[in-house]
């Protein structure tokens, strides 16, 4: 009887070749047979799976959003119950900056995954929604009348972090203060 294949499990897999690949070497020796050998498959059962760098590249960044999803999860439910929206914020945000290790492989692989898409605008709808989506939520959020811009503008913010951070620019500590200093501008009461 033939075996049964994962196919969801292969594919993760191989995803996590690829973001050790991109992590480790950078996006430009993202390539089949570099994958293959770091996931210890042949080429071939690449190609299988992902026909092209544009849809491996993509289930990669989706196994990065899942991934970025299950921290945020766990660290608004270590809040409690009744979070305030500063607490959410800072947890969410915390959640995504790449602190430690695991989070920094993932913020290497999604740096490399933007400047992929800035060269490849039809590699980057998903991002797309996805950009639009989290700055709505953020804006719900937060106060004031122009919630909108400051959605983005914090979300800029943690992006440049994020960017410092894995550049070695900013230690963990530094970004934190960063982050709270501005989180206490955008929820100071009004004078």
């Amino acid at each position: 009887m033939p075996k049964k294949v994962d196919r969801q499990e292969r594919r993760t897999r191989i995803a996590d070749a690829l973001m050790r690949v991109a992590a480790q070497q950078g996006l430009e020796a993202v390539s089949l047979r570099h994958v293959a050998a770091a996931a210890g498959v042949s080429a071939g059962m690449v190609q299988h799976y992902f026909r092209t760098k544009d849809e491996m590249m993509a289930f990669a960044m989706s196994v990065v959003r899942d991934r970025s999803q299950a921290r945020i999860s766990d660290a608004v439910a270590a809040l409690g119950e009744h979070p305030t929206p500063r607490q959410v914020l800072r947890a969410m945000i915390t959640a995504l900056l790449p602190l430690d290790e695991a989070s920094r492989d993932d913020g290497r692989v999604a740096l490399a995954f933007l400047a992929y898409t800035a060269v490849r605008p039809q590699a980057a709808a998903a991002l797309r929604e996805d950009n639009s989506e989290l700055v709505a939520f953020v804006a719900g959020l937060l106060p004031g009348p122009h919630a909108d811009d400051a959605a983005a503008g914090l979300l800029a913010l943690m992006e440049g972090l994020g960017v410092h951070l894995l550049g070695g620019q900013y230690t963990p500590r530094r970004a934190l203060r960063a982050l709270d200093h501005h989180l206490d501008l955008l929820f100071a009461a009004p004078t």
